[in-house]
């Protein structure tokens, strides 16, 4: 895109990621600035208030190149209250102040949601905009609740003969009720990981082998959601795919993820020493070309608009490749595979946002007349 928009990034939030979405969007307001838009950022605070970030805080922050761990170079939740509402123009969307509802701070042409996990991954913010009326960077209500419910996401890759691995799922009065845990996960071969139902950045997993407690495991898992998927472990390589793209999406170079302790949990994600990942994996060319196409398949599957990250496991004994789960709003952090598979792919970051906001566009022009909330085309 070439002519400046003021766009909002909307970030923190009150889950589990609300550190790593700050990180993430201090990534994407920088690549944003770069390719010479206007921003304002917007920071929701853990109880849910709206802050608008100062521009001379958001400015120092941009120019600043942090060079310690991704999770300490990020955007602060600081900064008077403020409320969003439907814009003067059709498909803006103002920033008021709080206190005073008739004083616009700014005027939005378009958002770019970096919340990861629930409230802003999961259908709940996009629902929000879609009532606003303005256009929006990332899948849409369904999609977006789809890819955060594993249970869920698994349903509409297997209708669509996306592969997965063998799981089990039970919510928390079942999981109560039991006489024998075991009963629950009977066919399944340990390792099992055990996960909260809708959350990301791997918290609240545990990999359970033999011996382990599966009890602590499900605890766990239901301290974040009151509903637990139970997956069997498989032995072989973790490897990840980015898709970016409208009606015609298109998939990345693959990367991989070698970690220590056998899986990618979220102390190596965002606190390692060593970056884990490997871009491009190396793999055979059939294997590379065939994550690419269930990329894109799954993708297709959940309704997915503007990107995802697709995560893989790749038997190399067998030759078997299942998709682990989709995330429709990745990590923009410096440590994030998504950026860099694009970057593998010849698209650096700031273009990669520039076509983010160029397909929120798109979907916001091609809706019916009648689905515009605030009437009339947009």
């Amino acid at each position: 895109m070439s002519a400046a928009i003021r766009i909002g990034v909307l970030f923190g939030g009150p889950s589990a990621e609300h550190e790593v979405s700050c990180a993430s969007a201090l990534g994407v307001t920088r690549a944003l600035v770069e390719r010479g838009h206007q921003v304002v950022a917007l920071g929701i605070t853990r109880a849910g208030g709206l802050r608008l970030v100062p521009e001379p805080v958001l400015a120092e922050r941009c120019a600043s190149v942090g060079a310690g761990l991704a999770i300490d170079d990020r955007l602060p939740v600081t900064g008077p209250a403020v409320e969003l509402r439907a814009g003067a123009r059709a498909g803006t969307v103002a920033v008021t102040a709080a206190d005073a509802p008739g004083a616009v701070d700014a005027e939005l042409d378009v958002v770019f949601p970096v919340l990861h996990g629930p409230y802003g991954e999961d259908g709940v913010v996009q629902g929000l905009l879609e009532s606003l009326g303005v256009p929006y960077v990332g899948c849409g209500i369904l999609a977006s609740a789809v890819g955060m419910d594993k249970v869920a996401m698994k349903r509409a890759l297997r209708a669509e003969g996306v592969p997965t691995t063998p799981h089990v799922w039970f919510d928390a009065p079942t999981w109560r009720a039991a006489e024998d845990p075991e009963k629950l996960v009977v066919g399944l071969r340990r390792p099992l990981f055990v996960k909260p139902a809708r959350m990301g950045s791997s918290i609240g997993i545990s990999r359970v082998a033999e011996g382990d407690d599966l009890t602590a495991a499900v605890e766990e898992a239901l301290r974040h959601d009151h509903v637990v998927l139970v997956e069997q472990g498989v032995t072989g390589r973790e490897l990840e795919c980015g898709v970016l793209g409208g009606w015609h999406p298109e998939a990345s170079a693959v990367g991989e993820v070698r970690v220590e302790g056998g899986w990618f949990d979220y102390r190596q994600k965002y606190f390692g020493d060593a970056d884990p990942m490997t871009v491009p994996a190396p793999l055979p060319d059939e294997v590379t070309e065939r994550i690419r196409e269930l990329s894109v398949q799954a993708f297709t599957a959940i309704g997915g608009w503007g990107l995802a990250r697709v995560d893989f496991l790749y038997d190399e004994t067998t030759g078997d490749l299942f998709v682990n789960e989709l995330n429709t709003l990745p990590g923009f952090t410096t440590h994030s595979m998504y950026p860099k598979v694009w970057a593998e792919s010849g698209v650096d970051y700031p273009e990669v946002v520039d076509r983010l906001v160029a397909l929120a566009f798109t979907r916001h022009e091609a809706r019916p007349a009648g689905a515009h909330p605030r009437g009339g085309a947009a």
